[in-house]
Order: structure tokens, then C-alpha cells, then sequence
């Protein structure tokens, strides 16, 4: 899967599962401070990611991931 394919994916959960506004997506944009992503929000992540990219997130791995840049690089790395 190219890394334009997991942008367009996780950006549309993100748009049409979890509500978040269009304008607040961008590689750059800050999970939790810009995007509003909760606690929560992170659950769901966990779920949709397994369903869509077939794989679990672990427990502490998106400890490090603080923007939306980086949580592409993290299921760009995991689906390598």
C-alpha cells in the first residue's frame, strides 16, 4: 500500500467515522492539541486501524506519535 493510499484512508475515517472537520487535517496537525483526537477517539482508532489495515495496535505504541505525520509513518512501517 503506497503512503498516498494510508492518507487518503486514515483521513477519511477520520472525516467520515470520528467527525473531524476537514481543515484540521494536515500531516502536521497535532493529534490531540489540533486534530481534538481523545482518549476516546484513541480506542476507536485502535479498532478502525485493525479493521482497515489488518493489524492491532498495540498497547504504548502510539505513545510517540504526536502528529498526524507520524501516525502515517507508523502505519507505513507496520504494513512494511
Amino acid at each position: 500500500m503506497s503512503r498516498k493510499e494510508i492518507e487518503e484512508k486514515v483521513n477519511a475515517f477520520l472525516i467520515e467515522e470520528l467527525e473531524i472537520d476537514t481543515e484540521k487535517i494536515f500531516p502536521e496537525a497535532r493529534l490531540k492539541e489540533d486534530v481534538g483526537i481523545d482518549s476516546l477517539d484513541f480506542v476507536d482508532i485502535v479498532v478502525i486501524v485493525n479493521r482497515v489495515f489488518g493489524f492491532k495496535i498495540q498497547n504504548g505504541e502510539l505513545k510517540e506519535v504526536k502528529t498526524l505525520g507520524e501516525f502515517y509513518d507508523y502505519i507505513e512501517k507496520k504494513l512494511a
